[in-house]
């Protein structure tokens, strides 16, 4: 890829202020022109001042030393007689203060772009202009971009002298063509209200926690300065609140030029609700301020909608904080010093996030980077891209399994599989290695998260009470029966996983005996096959939520709590959890204002004060991983899995009588599935439509269905 072009670098380091390379070339007669292209860290192109394509923090974030994406763009519509080409370059994922906030050392941290513009002509004459040193470079607006840092820009820099440019040695063998979905705009939204903070300071609050950046529009004289900060949330107080970004600069830093201006960021992005005019010229209009949304491209699939306000209002938040945060990789957080692919996050709310929106090429991309970042012993760090994580965690690790099979699942295809299947052992060969007791996962080698962020433990502890040797060996048994599926599937021999899972089964047995102490540990045990009664272990469930009256999972237990309950004939109870308002609860955030899904479920606590600051996002999607309980269990949307891709479907709808409606709208590969159920004077209506035959369980009757639409007194 890209054989005849150089990686070019500017011949002086720049420093902070960000380089824009620059070729002139003509277009004459031209027919068609292509622009290939990519850099070390996030680059702008623009041909004649105009943007060569609506992606935004281009190339995006992979493993860059053994998977760096390059894109292709048609500039044919673009282009006049005469043209000049300008790519901005900071250094984004790629060599920026995310690196160094994670004390990563890499071999190389040179700023560099590499591509390729072919020219076609009506004359059927192509010319080829590649990077090289005929290309000049100068100093930008742009002062300072940084992932962590915002952006220092000043307006009044223009016609900065050209400088030439040098040939480095860099390789090519890990350019990759674009992969994953584009990250884009999409919504644009208006301020909300203008406050005025105790302290006296000015804010604007758009209403709705984003990814993104503030566009805004000024007029002011040349050198006025501009600065803004961002937050998620206000004080108790009312005031401004940054400490749980923790090292992460709020800012943007802009210095205007003489006159009107717009001005709208790139090379970074913020998670925020609220802005502070920290430093602002003349009077505050508004209407002069937008809040952009920044999210991979994306496409929503699934939508759920009841009588309850609050459960609606959580439900959007799940869906905000799913495209906040699948900013090119499935983040934790977009706002404070971290953004990273946390793989335990990702594998919690996979299902949910494959119902919600159509994420197939979005996992697809990032599973080939966990593969490409799994060391040779099969562990898989933390985070993805690995910056700073050599260590492995049950839970996080079986990211390697778990994502490529739920993916396989929603959408029925394969290749996802074929794919992966290689690191999927590897991970599970890796735990064989390394535990100290077979059978089991037992290793003083790596720490284990357990079941992170579990309420039943202390106040201010990250971990909860579940025996993190337990929740490691099921999670070690549930990886190798998703090898064992996934070989046969692909039509591959996994005896060896077989005799394996069998092993663990025996042991898993003869050590808990169906004696568990907490809700996470009745619940994995349960969705992993793990109990040798599951009737009397979904019992014992039942009756420790009915004593305590609410959830006490963490990250780990809470995608499986309800389904415990649901399959076993307590669906009563798990709408009475789903349904909580109290804290804790899911719908207590929303009464606390939430417009996000929250890293604890008690982010801001019941009197108003935070949970902590240094690790108190509020926008984090792990909690929200429930929300395909209520497509699958509530509405009844469920996956077969000898039909992968709802090539078929079974449904089996739990009504309440604390809703008056539920209802669930899937696209899938083979159209669009509605299912839902209401009220009525003598108990529910179900109603359905299926593009495909479908399994109806109802009362403990089975009823085949063949494509239609039908409704069900219940």
């Amino acid at each position: 890829m890209l054989e005849r072009a150089n990686w070019i670098s500017p011949i002086r380091d720049f420093g902070d202020p960000c380089p824009v390379f620059h070729k002139s070339f003509s277009a004459l007669g031209l027919r068609r022109a292509t622009l290939e292209i990519t850099g070390t860290g996030i680059y702008e192109a623009r041909i004649n001042g105009l943007p060569v394509s609506d992606y935004v923090l281009a190339p995006g974030w992979t493993s860059y030393y053994a998977r760096h994406q390059v894109q292709s763009y048609d500039l044919t519509r673009l282009l006049a007689d005469y043209n000049h080409l300008e790519v901005t370059l900071s250094p984004g994922w790629f060599h920026g203060d995310m690196k160094v906030r994670h004390k990563e050392t890499p071999t190389d941290h040179t700023t560099a772009i590499i591509g390729t513009l072919t020219l076609e002509f009506a004359d059927g004459t192509t010319s080829i202009l590649p990077t090289d040193e005929s290309w000049t470079v100068s100093e930008g607006p742009i002062r300072f971009a940084g992932i962590y840092g915002g952006i220092v820009y000043d307006a009044r820099v223009e016609d900065a002298p050209m400088e030439g440019v040098k040939i480095i040695d860099y390789p090519k063998s890990q350019l990759i063509p674009q992969e994953g979905e584009i990250i884009r705009e999409h919504e644009s939204l208006p301020v909300q209200a203008v406050i005025t903070t105790p302290k006296g300071e000015t804010v604007l609050d758009f209403g709705q926690e984003i990814t993104g950046y503030l566009a805004f529009q000024v007029t002011a004289h040349a050198g006025e300065e501009i600065l803004i900060n961002h937050a998620e949330v206000l004080d108790r107080d009312g005031n401004f609140y940054t400490e749980n970004y923790r090292s992460a600069k709020t800012r943007i830093e802009y210095t205007c030029r003489e006159g009107e201006q717009f001005f709208k960021p790139s090379h970074t992005f913020f998670g925020f609700r609220y802005v502070r005019l920290t430093k602002w010229p003349g009077e505050v209009d508004p209407a002069a301020f937008r809040a952009i949304v920044v999210h991979s491209d994306i496409r929503r699939t699934g939508w759920l909608e009841s009588d309850n306000p609050v459960l609606n209002r959580w439900i959007e938040n799940v869906i905000w904080s799913q495209k906040d945060n699948f900013l090119d990789v499935p983040t934790d957080c977009p706002q404070r010093d971290e953004r990273l692919g946390w793989t335990g996050d990702a594998q919690v709310f996979v299902k949910a996030a494959s119902y919600n929106f159509d994420v197939a090429r979005f996992f697809k991309k990032w599973l080939g980077d966990l593969a490409a970042d799994q060391k040779r012993d099969g562990s898989v760090p933390w985070i993805v891209p690995n910056i700073s994580t050599p260590n492995a965690s049950a839970a996080w690790g079986d990211a390697a399994t778990i994502c490529p099979w739920q993916i396989y699942l929603t959408y029925g295809d394969s290749e996802i599989l074929a794919q992966q299947f290689d690191s999927m052992k590897a991970w599970v060969d890796f735990i064989t290695a390394d535990t100290t007791l077979p059978a089991t996962w037992t290793s003083g080698k790596y720490p284990h998260f357990g079941d992170w962020l579990g309420l039943d433990a202390a106040e201010g502890s990250y971990k909860g009470s579940s025996d993190p040797t337990l929740i490691a060996t099921a999670f070690y048994a549930q990886s190798t029966r998703l090898v064992v599926k996934a070989g046969r599937v692909l039509g591959r021999d996994v005896g060896e996983y077989e005799a394996l899972l069998e092993a663990i089964l025996e042991t898993f047995h003869q050590t808990y005996a169906d004696s568990f102490k907490t809700q996470t540990e009745h619940a994995l045990s349960l969705a992993f096959g793990l109990c040798m009664n599951p009737q009397a272990v979904a019992a014992s469930l039942a009756a420790m939520v009915e004593e305590t009256g609410h959830m006490t999972t963490g990250f780990v237990g809470t995608p499986y709590l309800l389904y415990g309950l649901s399959r076993y004939g307590r669906a009563d109870l798990a709408w009475e959890l789903m349904l909580r308002e109290d804290y804790p609860s899911w719908l207590f955030s929303v009464k606390q204002g939430a417009t996000t899904i929250w890293e604890h479920i008690d982010g801001i606590k019941p009197d108003g004060s935070f949970w902590s600051a240094d690790m108190n996002s509020f926008n984090h999607y792990s909690f929200g991983a429930a929300a395909d309980w209520l497509y699958s269990e509530g509405a009844g949307i469920t996956i077969m899995e000898e039909f992968p891709g709802f090539e078929r479907v079974r449904l089996t709808p739990h009504p309440t009588e604390k809703l008056g409606y539920l209802k669930a709208k899937l696209e899938t590969r083979h159209g669009l599935i509605e299912s839902g159920w209401e009220k009525t004077a003598t108990g529910f209506l179900y109603r359905v439509t299926t593009p495909v035959s479908a399994i109806l369980m109802l009362q403990d009757c089975e009823t085949e269905l063949a494509p239609g639409s039908y409704e069900f007194e219940m």
